[in-house]
């Protein structure tokens, strides 16, 4: 995928970004001030690099979620995970998962995966490649660190359903005016710059 990207191009978009404020915690039919979750992960410390085993150049599985008790009220929960940093008009989806049960705390590493129309506990949504389940971070090389965004929403007893295999739209248009609490963890991730190359038939450094 993004990995075959030229450096040189990577570089070039450097600038292009969809930015923070176009994740779906950002999104003002969901409204504001609502109280916070503590989301976390045993893999990484929020703000922290993202270990490579949960991106496309390791496994590429999805990362353990963990997080606090819900808020009275709690019907379910939703999770979104966008990167922000994505060269692209609106952030890239990386997961969404629908109807975790108001009375389990975590997710365990690699449970975000295709599930077809769903299990008793939660469904699985379609990321940006328009799959089921998770999509391994895949920055293009010489674009810098992108951040990878997981959203946790908890939702009220009134939220609608989004139908099976939901995208991000469904998600959005099922939570607006139902967000009870929600938490974020950000985890960042880039390839790095390529190796300088000089003169052709020159000798490499000793």
């Amino acid at each position: 995928m993004l990995e075959h990207v030229p450096a040189w191009l990577g570089q070039a978009l450097s600038s292009v970004r969809a930015g923070a404020d176009k994740l779906a915690i950002a999104r003002p039919e969901l409204g504001a001030g609502f109280p916070s979750l503590d989301l976390t992960s045993p893999a990484f410390a929020d703000g922290a690099r993202l270990p490579a085993r949960f991106t496309a150049d390791g496994e590429g599985v999805s990362p353990p979620l963990t997080w606090g008790a819900a808020p009275e009220g709690t019907a379910l929960y939703a999770l979104l995970v966008e990167d922000a940093d994505a060269p692209a008009p609106q952030p890239l989806v990386h997961a969404v998962v629908w109807g975790i049960a108001a009375d389990v705390g975590r997710l365990t590493e690699g449970a975000i995966s295709r599930d077809g129309a769903g299990t008793p506990e939660r469904d699985v949504g379609r990321n940006s490649y328009l799959r089921e389940g998770w999509l391994p971070p895949d920055p293009p090389t010489g674009h810098g660190a992108h951040r990878y965004v997981f959203q946790l929403f908890a939702l009220d007893a009134g939220v609608g359903a989004p139908g099976e295999t939901p995208g991000r739209s469904a998600i959005l248009t099922a939570m607006a005016g139902h967000v009870l609490a929600a938490g974020v963890l950000t985890a960042t991730y880039d390839r790095g710059e390529a190796a300088a190359i000089g003169p052709v038939g020159a000798a490499a450094p000793a």
